[in-house]
């Protein structure tokens, strides 16, 4: 491709018309002694390719990403006229993907990819901009940068302009490589490595032809699941008369430090692993961002990275998908469902989605009852102040309807980045000096001094709990949804033994107040998928043939879900796809 476009603008003679010749700027300059157009040409596509080379970080993948170049400036000479203006744009625009791309990987350990691209129409932007301030400047001035040089190779970069026709010729061979190079092995490959830091530009291209990324603007795809269904097993009766309340806490951010090696305080240790409770690590879908994932996984029993690349994406397009949840499982049993976040009513389609999957009541963080000030907690998303109103939230609930309650609250103090400093000085300094004589980083000993206050205040508002209605039986859960970017530096400087779920693990912790069945001790690893399974088991309450068959799952998948081969989860996927329990076609129904 780089061959013709250099040699068909050799052959072609200067474009005339009846008064004047006319004559490109880059004509001038080799009248003025400068190198001829041809040199200039061939200069700018070996420094583009060359540029792609040092982004990509891969030599199998680089064909790949040379033909989608060649393409893009094919593309872009229909429009542009001349050789020099569309490879110079079409280099710019791959080293802007790389680019991008790389961001994205660093915050969440995930290339990007077209499916991306929605969630910036989707309230995600705002929340960027306030937790990644450095973050955002930095793309905002690289979005400038990109413009002002496009501009300046729109006005200034103009070489010898080549006739319609011979555009078209350049562009259907440039079409066929591409679309050879699309549907090779190595394109298929890509696919499938969204967790690798290299092939940033590659990945990108490859996504957009690929139509799993582009089915989430109409339907949704479930990629493991088998041709033939799996009889449900029968419902499992409740083990005593009286639903406890159930309480589930996501904790932003909050990771186990002894998955790495570092140690912890007493005072830690008890809120990751209670000596009455249960507790384990919580092997996730995510890393270093998208909360909604554990969400979803947790609500619904199903691993997000089911969906591809649709996970990222399915609160905006799940809404009205999912007809079997936990909120709905337990609101049959005569529950009242609460959600309570610490995120705004318009971030995300939080509101729209946890509607359809059955929780009735939801509360967001601006409509917090006074004395809780919104704007004063958004300036550091204190744990102690949001857990303070969930419980207040909670506790007035109960006193207007005495039925069992399921509440569902989504912290968020914990979320990178952590070079600023959120407890502020003079508080839980012992913590910080502690963390950074484990590990000498400031990043980590913030981690750190907001989880010890985190696990201070859980401490008091337990004791609240049991305290405000003395008898009342109530299980509560909480976990960590992902890992914090930061934790990427850990694994570096520890050079611990390479482990590839290491990046996924968190931690969970069940606890109980007045349930005389429920056994504390060290649990099993789970996956979160099965998390909102096992905290029915332990709360002894009735389990309805979906999660009575996902109950059985647990011995053949273990701690894990997605990552798990076994051909009954798969058979149990398209019992819920027959049943219209999840919904893959292009118009989702309305929930029911």
């Amino acid at each position: 491709m780089a061959a013709c476009l250099v040699a068909v603008q050799k052959r072609l003679p200067p474009v005339t018309n009846d008064t004047h010749s006319s004559r490109s700027q880059i004509e001038n300059f080799q009248c003025s002694g400068h190198p001829d157009p041809m040199m200039i040409s061939i200069f700018i596509i070996v420094a583009a390719i060359a540029i792609i080379a040092l982004t990509e970080r891969s030599v199998e993948h680089l064909p790949f990403a040379v033909a989608a170049l060649l393409f893009n400036a094919a593309l872009l000479l229909l429009f542009l006229a001349d050789v020099e203006r569309a490879v110079l744009l079409s280099g710019m625009l791959a080293v802007a993907i790389a680019g991008i791309s790389i961001v994205k990987f660093n915050h969440s350990a995930l290339k990007l990819t077209v499916s991306d691209l929605p969630l910036a129409f989707a309230g995600t932007v705002p929340f960027f901009v306030l937790q990644y301030p450095r973050m955002m400047l930095g793309i905002l001035a690289g979005s400038v940068l990109f413009v002002f040089a496009s501009g300046t190779v729109l006005l200034y970069a103009a070489g010898s302009p080549i006739p319609v026709a011979s555009r078209i010729l350049l562009f259907i061979p440039a079409l066929i490589g591409f679309a050879k190079a699309s549907a090779s092995k190595d394109a298929e490959l890509l696919r499938r490595t969204l967790t690798q830091g290299r092939c940033f530009y590659a990945t990108f291209m490859a996504s957009l032809v690929d139509p799993d990324c582009w089915r989430q603007f109409g339907g949704l795809a479930l990629s493991d699941i088998a041709n033939e269904p799996l009889p449900l097993r029968e419902a499992t009766p409740a083990r005593s008369a009286c639903s406890p309340d159930i309480i589930v806490i996501q904790h932003e951010s909050v990771f186990d430090p002894r998955i790495f090696g570092l140690p912890i305080e007493p005072v830690v240790e008890a809120f990751l692993s209670p000596p009455d409770g249960e507790s384990g690590r919580l092997n996730v879908d995510i890393f270093g961002g998208g909360s909604w994932q554990s969400e979803f996984s947790l609500l619904t029993g199903l691993s997000s990275a089911s969906f591809g690349s649709s996970a990222y994406y399915l609160f905006k397009k799940g809404a009205g998908r999912f007809h079997s949840s936990l909120p709905r499982s337990l609101a049959s049993l005569g529950y009242k469902t609460t959600l309570i976040s610490s995120c705004r009513r318009g971030f995300l389609s939080y509101d729209k989605f946890y509607g359809s999957i059955g929780i009735d009541e939801r509360i967001f963080v601006d409509e917090l009852p006074p004395p809780f000030d919104a704007r004063r907690f958004e300036a550091t998303n204190s744990d102690a102040m949001f857990l303070d109103a969930v419980v207040d939230a909670h506790t007035k609930g109960i006193a207007d309807d005495l039925a069992p309650r399921f509440l569902y609250a989504l912290t968020n103090f914990n979320h990178g980045p952590h070079h600023r400093q959120l407890v502020p000085s003079g508080q839980f300094e012992r913590e910080r000096a502690f963390a950074m004589a484990s590990f000498p980083d400031v990043g980590y000993a913030e981690y750190y001094a907001r989880l010890a206050e985190t696990a201070t205040a859980w401490r008091s508002l337990r004791a609240r709990l049991a305290s405000s209605f003395p008898g009342r039986p109530v299980l509560i859960v909480h976990y960590g949804d992902h890992q914090p970017v930061l934790t990427k530096q850990i694994d570096r400087q520890l050079k611990r033994p390479g482990d590839g779920r290491r990046p996924f693990g968190t931690f969970y912790a069940i606890e109980a107040l007045n349930i005389p069945h429920f056994s504390p001790g060290r649990g099993p690893d789970l996956d979160i998928a099965f998390l909102g399974t096992v905290a029915l088991q332990r709360a002894g309450i009735a389990l309805d043939p979906i999660f009575a068959t996902r109950a059985s799952l647990l011995d053949d998948c273990r701690e894990a879900y997605f990552a798990s081969t076994s051909e009954r989860k798969r058979r149990f996927h398209r019992t819920l796809v027959d049943m219209g329990l999840i919904d893959l076609m292009p118009n989702a129904r309305q929930a029911r």
